[in-house]
């Protein structure tokens, strides 16, 4: 049974509230949304080159796939936590709260579930939103327990303590939502952190719910922690195909840390198994000749300019398939190569990678999981692909990086223009010089060896050289003032990512027990 086959086969939905779905099938309807088609040799994550097309300089797809590859929707249960005050005579009979009776709670609750909708139709991710609860007593909140949903909404309009421990002990994320001016006034807006969070001390008490989970009246503010939980959400549990097994750039422990944290399902395949593959490839015509043409279309796109060999972007093409069938047998959408400097029966990995990436999935060479759990978040976070690339030292506010496995369609949507030419150190094979956008704003990330601390870093392209290193450059002028990145860098190995996403990273890393480091902008 080929890919095609068993990826027809397998009929996984993931627009479900089951929350025990494995997060690393690929169903029938993510695989068509790839793009892909259904005649031989191509693989579940392959790029249909055929429908590439250009106009006006840039290169542009007919059909963008689905960028987001294996992922389940964010359930989302919104909670209104309310007490109705009951008049006393001669003596303080209500708290602060706008909701005063049964009908000032029905009209919220409906207030509630359009802005939640609103909130859904515009969040760029797929989130499904259950009815609306409402909790004006402990045993309500405890009952919300059998419920399966990963994130509560908690509108904290009143109540009391016995009902908001209740819903923070739940173990599911909470976003503690406290109308000032949006509507009618919350208690909450009051006691949240002297009452709540910090149990009437002077210390935090609350083991999982901080001040960066409360939002003041901005639904805005909502939405990007929800898109932080679906990320977070997709990568825990993640299986990752791991050629030639799991490692750590000079940090051995870097899988048990990895699965610590994550709880990723790292399964390995011998690096002998990969090279019989390939090796049983190149005999097979028929599928050498469907590589050879998939990589005369390829080369075919406007935009992409050959400095290496034909054949060795055939071979890629032939890893590709490979590839895509184990991402298939072990039904998973995220792979890593060991190593950097060897081959694979004398194929470099390098724009296999890339065309993984562009498709949806994920693909990280070195098997270093001191970083990939930091690109496979930033990937689901942003929808977008993550360049696993090496650091330099930055000076005068510039910092280059560099490595040979960019993806191309880096803002999710277009192709990048590329030259392909050889994967460097060896000067074989084939991998790829992007031509990124200047003026492009990135996220950089650069996780320590601990899985303890990771820095997070903002700064915009300036230029693309060709210099003596690893193939796909970007020289990157900084946010952060130049000697407090110097100071601060952990780790080696850093994730890119077009776009500002280092909030919403942060705010996720955070619940696995990550601090993320940011710094401030440096003064002009």
């Amino acid at each position: 049974m080929n890919v095609t086959d068993r990826l027809m086969t397998n009929t996984t939905d993931f627009r479900t509230t089951d929350t025990s779905t494995p997060l690393s099938v690929v169903s029938r309807r993510q695989f068509l949304q790839a793009g892909a088609t259904v005649t031989f040799g191509v693989t579940a994550f392959g790029l249909p080159a055929a429908s590439i097309a250009s106009a006006g300089g840039a290169i542009h797809e007919t059909t963008v796939p689905n960028m987001r590859l294996g992922a389940r929707e964010l359930v989302v249960q919104p909670v209104l936590m309310y007490s109705i005050p009951q008049r006393q005579p001669a003596r303080s009979w209500r708290a602060w709260t706008g909701l005063q009776s049964e009908e000032a709670v029905k009209k919220e609750v409906e207030r509630i579930g359009q802005e939640l909708k609103e909130l859904a139709r515009t969040a760029g991710f797929p989130m499904r939103l259950l009815p609306v609860a409402r909790v004006s007593r402990a045993p309500e909140a405890a009952a919300l327990k059998e419920v399966p949903f990963d994130a509560m909404v908690l509108y904290a309009a009143g109540a009391w303590l016995d009902e908001i421990n209740t819903l923070a002990g739940l173990g599911k994320w909470v976003i503690v939502f406290v109308r000032y001016r949006s509507g009618p006034y919350y208690y909450w807006h009051e006691g949240i952190h002297d009452r709540f969070l910090r149990a009437h001390t002077d210390q935090f008490q609350q083991p999982s719910v901080g001040v960066d989970d409360v939002v003041v009246d901005d639904n805005q503010e909502i939405l990007w922690r929800l898109q932080a939980l679906y990320g977070l959400k997709n990568v825990i549990g993640r299986r990752v195909v791991c050629v030639g097994g799991p490692g750590g750039w000079e940090c051995p422990k870097a899988p048990a840390l990895a699965r610590e944290r994550f709880q990723l399902d790292l399964v390995t395949v011998p690096i002998p198994e990969i090279n019989a593959m390939v090796e049983a490839g190149r005999k097979d015509e028929q599928v050498m000749a469907r590589c050879r043409q998939e990589a005369r279309a390829y080369l075919a796109g406007r935009g992409v300019r050959l400095r290496t060999t034909e054949q060795a972007v055939a071979e890629a093409f032939l890893l590709n398939k490979l590839y895509g069938d184990l991402m298939a047998r072990f039904e998973t959408c995220a792979i890593t190569s060991a190593g950097c400097m060897n081959s694979y029966a004398d194929i470099m990995p390098c724009l296999t990678h890339t065309l993984i990436n562009d498709a949806g999935g994920m693909a990280y060479c070195e098997g270093d999981f001191v970083n990939i759990p930091s690109g496979i978040l930033l990937h689901y976070i942003s929808g977008k692909p993550t360049y696993f690339c090496n650091p330099t030292f930055p000076a005068k506010g510039r910092m280059l990086f560099a490595h040979c496995t960019a993806p191309r369609r880096m803002n999710g949507k277009t192709l990048e223009p590329v030259e392909i030419v050889t994967h460097y150190e060896s000067d074989h094979g084939a991998a790829t010089h992007v031509h990124f956008r200047k003026g492009q704003l990135l996220t950089v990330l650069k996780p320590d060896f601990e899985a303890r601390n990771w820095l997070a870093l903002t700064g915009k392209i300036i230029d693309t050289p060709f210099l003596d290193t690893c193939r796909a450059q970007i020289e990157l002028a900084l946010d952060a003032d130049t000697p407090e990145v110097v100071r601060n860098l952990r780790g080696f190995h850093c994730m890119l990512a077009y776009g500002d996403y280092v909030r919403e990273v942060g705010y996720a890393a955070r619940k696995v027990g990550i601090n993320v480091q940011t710094l401030p902008k440096a003064r002009a």
